[in-house]
């Protein structure tokens, strides 16, 4: 209500200031023109006291009179001119201003949708685990029983421990994030990460293509992770059951390509823009009911900048999304064949 109070002040005081400006334009307009013409009234008089002229015809046809109305003529232009470019400057500072209150107001709103879902991402496996705890100890449970508690503890705590290595890395590709550069077997890594992901996810179909030669790719072990687990994470949460995830690994040329394809609701063109926003969740009623912090594709996008790749957001047929990444090939190094 107060910024809406404060908002209609502005705008108030900007129409004043557009009115104001344009009455004391016509005015100082006015005020040429009656100089002008007071002028050149007196110096009609003067030349026909001294004989220059004898009549009103050869009194504008004179020199001394086309000075006088070039020189105010000027002063018109001059005005105009000044009025044009402060109007334009004021339309540009409104123009300023509202964009960024737009933008302050968004990203306040993107802040605040980002500590309800972290508050609810941090609470919701501490409830779980919290009662898996309870359980074992105030009833008399079997092996099986523990066990399978035990087995969910687990995969709440892993689920804690992403959110926590996200948020982690987050704050890192923000001010000082330096990807620590070894040789990797991506598609060591990557079958590793997608196998890990079907256990964490049984219901979905994650399948990972390797069309890589042998061997190794420069790059950050920990950044690279967090790639494929945050595509593959989002591409499940925003894909009807069963989701189906395909992870491809090829060399094309001048690039090393990985891509993600799912067959989810998919990407509007006018959100992708802003799909790589810190906090930026998409807001249509089939994804806003999934879990996330808004934190997964602004991690990707800044991990595959320090690796000097770029990333691209296509749409796939009939539905869903295809997230290529592509990376310089001098990142990657075939292995030598032995003879």
């Amino acid at each position: 209500m107060e910024d809406r109070r404060l908002r209609l002040l502005s705008n108030v005081v900007i129409a004043y200031m557009l009115v104001a400006f344009a009455w004391w334009s016509i005015l100082l307009f006015t005020k040429n023109n009656d100089a002008f013409q007071a002028k050149s009234e007196y110096l009609q008089i003067v030349m026909v006291a001294d004989g220059s002229i004898n009549s009103k015809e050869a009194f504008f046809q004179s020199d001394a009179y086309e000075q006088l109305a070039a020189e105010y003529k000027r002063q018109e232009w001059m005005i105009f001119g000044e009025a044009t470019f402060f109007v334009i400057s004021l339309v540009i500072g409104i123009w300023l201003i509202n964009r960024g209150y737009r933008k302050a107001i968004f990203a306040a709103q993107q802040r605040r949708n980002f500590l309800l879902s972290i508050t609810h991402e941090l609470k919701s496996p501490l409830a779980s685990i919290k009662l898996a705890f309870q359980t074992i100890f105030t009833r008399n449970l079997d092996k099986g029983q523990v066990n399978m508690l035990s087995e969910g503890g687990i995969k709440e705590t892993d689920r804690l421990n992403d959110l926590v290595n996200n948020l982690l890395l987050a704050a890192k590709v923000e001010t000082a994030y330096q990807p620590m550069m070894e040789a990797l077997n991506l598609p060591e890594l990557f079958t590793e990460t997608t196998d890990r992901l079907s256990d964490k996810f049984p219901k979905a179909s994650i399948q990972f293509e390797n069309n890589l030669p042998a061997g190794n790719f420069s790059g950050d072990q920990f950044g690279m992770n967090a790639i494929i687990v945050n595509l593959v994470e989002n591409a499940i949460k925003y894909s009807p059951e069963p989701a189906q995830v395909i992870v491809q690994l090829s060399l094309v040329k001048d690039q090393m390509n990985v891509t993600v394809t799912d067959q989810g609701y998919g990407i509007d063109q006018s959100e992708r823009k802003r799909i790589f926003d810190k906090f930026y969740r998409i807001g249509n009623e089939d994804t806003r009911k999934a879990k996330g912090t808004g934190l997964g594709l602004y991690i990707v996008q800044q991990v595959v900048k320090a690796h000097d790749g770029k990333v691209n957001v296509l749409s796939n047929n009939p539905s869903g999304t295809i997230f290529q990444i592509f990376f310089p090939a001098k990142r990657f190094t075939l292995l030598k064949r032995k003879s």
